[in-house]
């Protein structure tokens, strides 16, 4: 069966272009392009567009700017200080936009042996360049195998104490909310990348996503099904996110360890 996603090779098509950004979001993109050639000067490699707004998904008021952000060298504090005021300014003049999320590297973490099968691969797969000389052209090409599967989602089980730690400290309905988006997105595509390779291609259709992994997880596809409508329309209920981390989650990350192995560690920092 074939796939979207995928070339004829069974190779990843990089998702998502410039012509895709849809209208009501061109004058923001605009701006995020000037603004950060403007921010960070020589100090800059390269900038790309990710999510929703390049691939022409995005919801006006409801949809967040997914960037990264490539430098010369490994950032620093000043640098992140110039991440942060750039996308507090890009969030508070749009309305378009609902936040602006930015991944911050130096261009040889994101060309290093280890990040190959997860943020080179995001970055050549998944990102649209929107400034700079792309960095896709020193990676390989990409298919939807175990290995990627490990080294992109295979430390669900590290993540999850740290997710109940943020969940006992939210105490507003919008924190609810915040976590209930990120985490129902993270376990929905953790879920997908589960049976990625035995499915043989890719999508990044939160909702085509859940759908898939029901396929081979009839008896836990309406838990992801209900995780990926929370992911584009998030709760303010506890209730829900316990659930994510005291049956889901852990389920999902055991299963996962047993299939594809846990991901390489990274050093800190």
């Amino acid at each position: 069966m074939e796939h979207r996603g995928l070339d004829a090779y069974g190779y990843f098509e990089r998702e998502g272009s410039l012509g895709q950004v849809p209208a009501e979001f061109r004058p923001v993109v605009a701006a995020a392009r000037e603004r950060i050639g403007d921010a960070y000067g020589r100090r800059l490699h390269s900038a790309y567009l990710y999510g929703s707004v390049p691939r022409g998904t995005a919801r006006p008021g409801r949809s967040d700017l997914d960037l990264l952000i490539a430098l010369h060298h490994a950032p620093g504090g000043e640098d992140r200080d110039t991440t942060e005021a750039l996308a507090r300014g890009l969030d508070e003049e749009f309305p378009e936009i609902d936040g602006v999320g930015v991944l911050l590297y130096g261009k040889d973490r994101l060309l290093s042996e280890q990040e190959r099968y997860d943020l080179g691969w995001f970055l050549a797969a998944l990102c649209t360049p929107l400034l700079g000389a792309d960095l896709a052209e020193h990676l390989p090409r990409y298919r939807p195998d175990s290995l990627l599967a490990r080294e992109t989602n295979g430390d669900l089980a590290a993540l999850l104490p740290g997710v109940r730690e943020r969940i006992r400290a939210a105490a507003t309905p919008e924190e609810y909310r915040k976590l209930c988006r990120g985490v129902s997105r993270h376990l929905v595509r953790t879920g997908f990348t589960l049976v990625m390779p035995r499915w043989g291609g890719w999508t990044r259709d939160l909702t085509e996503s859940a759908e898939v992994f029901g396929q081979y997880y009839p008896e836990r596809a309406g838990q992801m099904r209900a995780a990926a409508a929370a992911a584009l329309d998030p709760v303010a209920d506890p209730a829900v996110l316990r659930a994510y981390v005291e049956d889901l989650g852990p389920w999902l990350a055991d299963e996962y360890t047993a299939r594809h192995g846990t991901k390489t560690p990274r050093p800190a920092g």
